[in-house]
């Protein structure tokens, strides 16, 4: 895998990320809201696949197959944005759904390929840290727009906002736990090449392990439950505040785990 990949990856699971959590959000929030995030999705698995290494094509076997996945993931979210608010209701969700569902099994055999002759217990874990880091990523991004969407529709109920937070602190739960699990297994089970996983986290290199604790799981706990207690007290605005702080960290966050991915084939 090339350093390519590591763009390649966290642009997918965004855009993926950012179309399934429009699922947890009201139809209150209005069709502006939703083409517009389903535009945004849109964009960045276009540049994921502009941006895609050599390996990742059209071809025979499960790379393959879990680039077309993408492919269809794309074209429905393009199509939902191309149709929302334009055309008949019932379509909406069958595309939407379709997204959702081609993205997922993207995800899951792109999990599945990159863990290549390794055991189930390494493919798991990476389908695993695939999914959590797409939560993550999209219940981020999600909050982060619908925090500013009280700026469009002040009267929506705060309550909508809470919810996708829950979403993201149980994400955030989540992915930490995914994390552990991936240093435990890298520190005391896999197999790796020399020097270890030790003892890279202990040398120079290292350091892009340290930051992706501190700035991908350690800063969101806390900006997650920032964002909670002052969604409570519905000040909207500074919610939203904390939002973009915790959007910025968490992308640095996957963005080294990715690489960490890379260098390594621990998925963490």
């Amino acid at each position: 895998m090339t350093l390519s990949f590591v763009l390649f990856l966290f642009l997918a699971h965004l855009g993926i990320g950012v179309i399934c959590s429009l699922l947890l959000v009201s139809k209150e929030a209005g069709v502006k809201f939703f083409r517009f995030n389903a535009g945004l999705a849109a964009v960045l698995l276009l540049i994921a696949m502009a941006f895609r290494p050599d390996e990742v094509e059209l071809a025979p076997g499960t790379q393959g197959s879990a680039f077309l996945a993408v492919i269809v993931c794309t074209g429905a979210i393009l199509l939902y944005w191309a149709t929302i608010g334009r055309v008949a209701a019932w379509l909406r969700p069958i595309l939407l759904g379709t997204a959702v569902v081609a993205g997922t099994i993207g995800l899951l055999l792109q999990a599945l390929a990159i863990s290549g002759d390794g055991s189930n217990l390494v493919a798991t874990l990476t389908a695993v840290s695939f999914l959590t880091s797409t939560a993550l990523l999209g219940g981020t991004c999600t909050a982060m727009t619908l925090g500013h969407w009280y700026l469009v529709l002040p009267s929506m109920p705060v309550d909508h906002l809470q919810s996708v937070v829950k979403f993201h602190i149980g994400s955030t739960a989540a992915r930490i736990l995914v994390v552990g699990a991936a240093v435990w297994w890298a520190l005391s089970v896999a197999d790796l090449p020399e020097p270890g996983f030790y003892r890279y986290m202990m040398s120079i290199d290292g350091i892009f392990f340290w930051q992706r604790i501190l700035f991908g799981l350690l800063g969101p706990v806390v900006l997650a439950y920032m964002t909670w207690e002052t969604a409570k007290i519905q000040a909207t605005q500074s919610a939203t505040g904390i939002l973009y702080v915790d959007f910025f960290t968490v992308m640095v966050g996957e963005v080294l785990a990715k690489y960490l991915l890379v260098a390594t084939t621990v998925p963490v």
